[in-house]
């Protein structure tokens, strides 16, 4: 195997995770929900802290694993249009970080109705971004070719 073509496909893999990583603007939110895990039926969630088209980063009340189907209920912010919708857990944050608001977990909607998104998208705009919790990423390639 060429080690030139392995590099240069895991540099195009990686820009490409890179540009997927966010679609759409998160917004910081404090928010009712129910966030209700599909195979029991349980109350996993009742607290949404930030909010984006695609999915959303609520206070786990409940231990989760990454993967678990769950079904979404919540009103709009500024509205009475209630967004409902089918997700699935995308990531569970421990909690252990400073800066992190405790036990969370991170939700990416798979089946939300188009205008329930676009309702969305349009009462997001209104709320600010979250602060980052953590420091920028360091691009090392660019400290080496300033040296």
């Amino acid at each position: 195997m060429n080690n030139g073509a392995t590099a240069a496909s895991l540099a195009t893999t990686w820009a490409a995770r890179r540009r997927m990583q966010r679609r759409s603007m998160r917004r910081a939110v404090r928010l009712e929900c129910e966030v209700v895990r599909e195979h029991d039926f349980k109350l996993i969630a009742s607290h949404a802290v930030d909010l984006s088209p695609d999915g959303m980063l609520v206070l786990a009340d409940a231990v989760v694993l990454t993967g678990e189907d769950v079904i979404i209920s919540f009103r709009t912010p500024f509205s009475n249009h209630w967004f409902d919708a089918c997700g699935t857990i995308a990531r569970v944050v421990h909690g252990r970080r400073p800066g992190d608001f405790g036990p969370c977990f991170g939700i990416h909607f798979d089946d939300a109705e188009e205008v329930s998104r676009i309702v969305l998208e349009q009462k997001l705009r209104r709320l600010p971004p979250p602060l980052p919790r953590r420091a920028a990423r360091l691009d090392y390639a660019a400290m080496v070719a300033s040296v």
